[in-house]
């Protein structure tokens, strides 16, 4: 998870075969589990958001391919730590220290 927006995008280009400005969210997940970075291009530039869970990992479809795609709603279970199979909530902070 070194990469940055223009690393990402090239892998999107190149290893996916896909338009990285078309406007498709591309989201990448650490090796860990707990860290996701989205790539998306709104038609104005390229934004790279990152995410870490501070517990628990990143439920991620299995992936025949190389891409595949999810629903808006599979995404938002996904970026809050929720098993998009099995929507409970996995941990949620008490304190911030």
């Amino acid at each position: 998870m070194r990469r940055g927006m223009q690393g990402l995008a090239l892998q999107v280009q190149e290893g996916l075969r896909r338009d990285p400005h078309g406007g498709d969210c591309f989201i990448f997940r650490g090796r860990r589990g707990d860290l996701a970075k989205i790539l998306w291009h709104d038609g104005v530039g390229l934004s790279l958001y990152t995410k870490r869970l501070d517990r628990g990992k990143f439920i991620w479809p299995s992936a025949s391919e190389g891409a595949i795609a999810i629903s808006p709603a599979q995404m938002a279970y996904m970026l809050e730590g929720i098993n998009w199979r099995n929507p409970q909530l996995t941990w949620r902070p008490t304190s911030a220290g």
